[in-house]
């Protein structure tokens, strides 16, 4: 509820504080006297777009500040989505600079329009005769239905279930997309993938095969080499065994002789082990080595293929292929899996569907249920308020679309006569017949949900004396759930409200300011009084005034 509300430099309001109770409070005053100037500052609050002309001196900034009690409104939620400080006693001002520059607060921190917005409209509803194409919203209507039904949990149900199906759909979208691309590239990718399984690819094997082909491809010279490696260790006279055999045997003599030649007999027989060695081993690589040109083509041909595949993908070596080749594999084996992929999906979506349907099912059960208690329930009410013949035909029923709040298609219509056709309510209710409907809505939604402080601006104009009684009896009787304003001209409206304040003007230095004032009981009296006969006030009138007020 709004509980204060301060305006500095603002229109014709030079400073105003005002504070206000809960329940029914009225506000009045002669035309021009301001009134219309008190609803463009609250609109601020509310986040209505700033305009410099609205400073009274244009060398100081415009400051509105209001004070709301939000412990009742559930707002923590919306608090933290839009990232605002959570206060009960929450506080929003908003400054005109003389610049022209507008600035918003929410609990002292820095707020944009339209985070302003939407908080102003879960704060104040200001309802004007001329503000009722609300009621034409469909979504207002499911709003005022769906309160009476008490579906908030069924429908976060609903909407938890419907954010999963339109995943689901996306994912869908996403992979036939995919197969459609991938279906192009699948022979290419295959035919890729065929080349580098059938070069069998080992990291490591291009330096092995190039030794062994150069060991091919030189094998004459091979061949020569070793052969005369061959004959310099076993040549009779010259060769290197024979030689260190006989120079084995001079120091085994001389061994014989004296001890300081052991060593060097020692040393010369590993050396003849060794060379002996080196003679074997070089009989056994002249014994395997062999010519074999089919070879030498199998080789040369496998290198140069894998060459090839190196030059093709551009990779720098073998274990650069492997890993295409793996990505590749990859690639074909996800292309051949979709099918697989998109009809688990399907199931998928063909599962969630049902489930949909099913809560859909129950939204549009509680909604039929509770449409002739709401036909009733307005019908009664706009009786009372000059409608005798008013008549609702409200229909719930269940399509095959997924909506935002259901499946339920509303049709909302209106006979305000006797007879009459029914017709949508644009068409069928004039401008007054419109703020009545609004006004047995906004009563009959008071009873089910919390609704914010509701502002009616002169929504009484132009009914009789008997129907802005009764209008004045709902305005009280919801303000026993909720804060309500009324603006009005009737004194049998003003009468009924808890509190009473008055908007005047007066002349200050040559200089008109707009006031507002909350009227004690004897004040009252006097406006109520002014409000029946004019300035001039007769003794009837006060008389008249006092009774209204008892």
């Amino acid at each position: 509820m709004l509980t204060s509300l301060s305006i500095k430099n603002y229109a014709l309001i030079d400073h105003l504080q005002v504070n206000f109770n809960d329940g029914f409070s009225i506000i009045t005053g002669e035309t021009g006297a301001g009134k219309s100037i008190l609803l463009g500052g609250l609109s601020l609050i509310l986040g209505k777009r700033a305009d410099l002309s609205n400073l009274k001196d244009t060398s100081k900034k415009c400051i509105i500040e209001a004070v709301f009690n939000v412990s009742n409104y559930k707002l923590k939620a919306l608090f933290e989505a839009e990232d605002f400080d959570y206060e009960e006693q929450t506080i929003i001002r908003r400054e005109i600079l003389p610049s022209g520059k507008s600035r918003a607060f929410v609990n002292d921190s820095p707020v944009n329009l339209k985070g302003l917005q939407i908080l102003g409209e879960r704060l104040i509803d200001i309802h004007s005769q001329h503000q009722t194409m609300q009621l034409t919203d469909n979504g207002f209507q499911f709003q005022i239905i769906d309160a009476l039904a008490n579906n908030d949990a069924i429908l976060q149900d609903y909407k938890v279930e419907l954010k999963s199906y339109k995943k689901l759909q996306k994912d869908l979208k996403e992979l036939l997309t995919f197969q459609a691309e991938a279906i192009k590239e699948h022979d290419y990718n295959s035919f890729l993938l065929s080349e580098l399984v059938e070069a069998n690819l080992v990291d490591g094997e291009v330096e092995t095969l190039e030794e062994e082909y150069e060991t091919l491809n030189n094998i004459e010279g091979i061949q020569e080499k070793l052969s005369e490696a061959h004959q310099l260790l076993s040549e009779e006279e010259i060769g290197v065994l024979g030689s260190l055999t006989n120079l084995k045997n001079v120091f085994q003599k001389l061994s014989g002789i004296s001890s300081k030649y052991e060593d060097l007999f020692n040393r010369v027989n590993s050396s003849l082990i060794e060379m002996d060695d080196v003679f074997s081993e070089v009989d056994t690589l002249q014994e395997e080595l062999d010519a074999d040109p089919a070879r030498l083509e199998v080789v040369d041909a496998k290198l140069k293929a894998i060459h090839n595949l190196m030059q093709k993908h551009v990779a720098e070596d073998v274990a650069e292929l492997i890993q295409i080749k793996n990505a590749l594999e990859e690639k074909v084996s996800a292309t051949e899996s979709l099918d697989e992929n998109i009809q688990k999906k399907e199931n998928e979506i063909l599962t969630k569907t049902k489930q949909i349907n099913k809560i859909s099912k129950e939204i549009n059960k509680t909604r039929v249920a509770v449409i002739p208690q709401l036909k009733k329930e307005l019908e009664t009410i706009l009786a009372s308020l000059g409608m005798p013949n008013a008549q609702f035909k409200i229909e719930a029923t269940l399509k095959d679309a997924f909506f935002a709040n259901g499946q339920d298609e509303l049709t909302f219509l209106f006979s305000a006569n006797k007879g009459g056709q029914f017709n949508e309510l644009k068409k069928a209710a004039s401008g007054g017949e419109l703020s009545r409907i609004m006004l047995a809505i906004k009563s009959v939604l008071s009873n089910y949900i919390q609704l914010p402080t509701i502002m009616f601006d002169e929504i009484d104009t132009g009914v009789s004396g008997e129907i802005s009684n009764k209008m004045g009896d709902i305005m009280q009787d919801m303000s026993k759930t909720m804060q309500v304003f009324s603006i009005t001209h009737l004194p049998q409206v003003a009468a009924k409200g808890h509190s009473h304040f008055k908007v005047y003007k007066e002349d200050v230095d040559d200089v008109t300011r707009t006031n507002l004032l909350k009227l004690n009981h004897d004040e009252r009296i006097v406006e109520i009084a002014q409000m029946l006969g004019g300035i001039e006030m007769s003794s009837s009138a006060i008389a008249h005034a006092k009774e209204l007020l008892n």
